[in-house]
């Protein structure tokens, strides 16, 4: 009795969290008016060019291609550089290490969006506006100390016996990094990247400032054109974050087990 009487709490509160992607997906196939009508309800009649109309109208293909390329070399960028900063970190011992530490850390602590002022001007002065680098620069600055945090909590619980075998073995730093600490890692990692892709993928307030060009757009910028001072095209704007919703939903699948192993990073020692 007590199993199931879990099993359907916990059913219930899966029901109930999964209830707004279940809401997105049904109301994608409405129309205006259908959408007003019956917010809640089935569609009277299902559209399924609503898609290809919200395709067409956002140029969702150069967006996704924009998206695609600025979240992939930030991630690489990002999990490269943390990685191999959490393993100086965690694995040496050297004077002021607490102090970089520290520095590292304060960058969680300050707010990501007040900085968007004095970003421009920088990427202005260093003419990198509507450039992919704009964006690709401060996502990889902004997301390194939650990466550096997290992976260098998870490299600090490997027993040091793993080095000094892979020493005593002649392989040097680089070797014990790359083929020792890197794959031992890979739930934190995958973390970092889970949470590096959320965070690039749907950011809209960066490549509002500092993107211009329509050929540089990515998906959160293409998604704002169903919306004027006058109204909002509801059936195109869920059509197309539907679609730009679904990468999201691919990768947390594919990485859901490392994901959860990763957010235990450092809670157990040994």
């Amino acid at each position: 009795m007590g199993r199931g009487a879990t099993w359907c709490m916990l059913t219930f509160y899966a029901l109930l969290t999964l209830y707004p992607l279940i809401w997105l997906f049904v109301s994608a196939f409405k129309d205006n008016q259908d959408f007003f009508s019956r917010p809640f309800g089935l569609p009277s009649s299902w559209h399924f060019d609503n898609f290809s109309r919200a395709w067409k109208v956002a140029g969702m293909d150069i967006a996704l291609l924009n998206s695609a390329i600025v979240t992939s070399v930030s991630l690489v960028l990002t999990v490269l550089i943390g990685s191999l900063a959490a393993f100086i970190l965690s694995r040496f011992h050297f004077r002021l290490k607490g102090a970089v530490m520290g520095l590292f850390l304060i960058g969680m602590l300050i707010p990501v969006h007040s900085t968007l002022v004095p970003l421009f001007i920088m990427m202005k002065e260093m003419s990198l506006l509507d450039t992919y680098a704009a964006l690709v620069l401060p996502y990889i600055a902004f997301e390194l100390p939650i990466a550096i945090f997290i992976i260098s909590a998870y490299m600090t619980t490997f027993p040091k016996e793993l080095e000094e075998a892979a020493t005593i073995d002649g392989a040097g730093y680089w070797s014990i990094f790359c083929r020792i600490m890197l794959p031992l890692s890979m739930p934190a990692i995958s973390t970092v990247a889970v949470l590096g892709f959320l965070r690039f993928w749907n950011d809209f307030a960066f490549p509002l400032v500092l993107i211009n060009k329509p050929s540089l757009k990515t998906l959160p910028l293409s998604l704002s054109i169903f919306a004027d001072g006058y109204g909002t095209d509801y059936s195109l704007t869920l059509a197309a974050l539907t679609i730009s919703v679904i990468p999201t939903i691919i990768i947390y699948l594919i990485f859901q087990e490392q994901i959860m192993k990763g957010m235990l990073a450092g809670s157990v020692k040994g």
